[in-house]
């Protein structure tokens, strides 16, 4: 048997009968891959904290702080376009846009996390009231 490093772990490869070595290096890299899927999993599983108001921002001004805790509908008509913004459930979404792309219509009913984003009418849902990411589409 010949080892190119005195810092590996003996395994039988039983498909040819021969002793390999595992590297040192090769058990890092397992183990780095292990922590960073444990690391995502835990992002993505973890509670949230819920948001109580929301603040509703087009092109840069703040039109209206909203509580979630009150049920309602508005709508934010600019000339770039018209959002229906609908409170709910202590959860707050765009129900109707005439924007192309519609990915603001796409993320549904929030209570905190990433503000929701419609770009063609600079349109943006920033919620406080938690600690808050800048901003992320979908």
């Amino acid at each position: 048997m010949r080892f190119s490093s005195q810092f590996a772990i003996l395994s039988i490869n039983t498909e040819r009968g021969r002793v390999t070595a595992l590297k040192t290096r090769t058990w890092i890299i397992l183990f780095a891959g292990l922590l960073v899927a444990a690391i995502c999993s835990a992002w993505f599983l973890l509670p949230r904290e819920k948001a109580a108001r929301a603040e509703i921002w087009s092109e840069g001004r703040l039109l209206e702080t909203v509580e979630l805790s009150q049920d309602r509908q508005l709508t934010v008509e600019t000339e770039k376009g018209i959002n229906i913004i609908c409170i709910r459930g202590g959860k707050i979404a765009v129900i109707e846009a005439d924007c192309p792309d519609g990915y603001c219509m796409k993320r549904g009913f929030c209570d905190g996390g990433s503000p929701i984003v419609c770009l063609p009418h600079s349109l943006v849902i920033r919620f406080t009231g938690e600690q808050s990411v800048d901003g992320a589409l979908g």
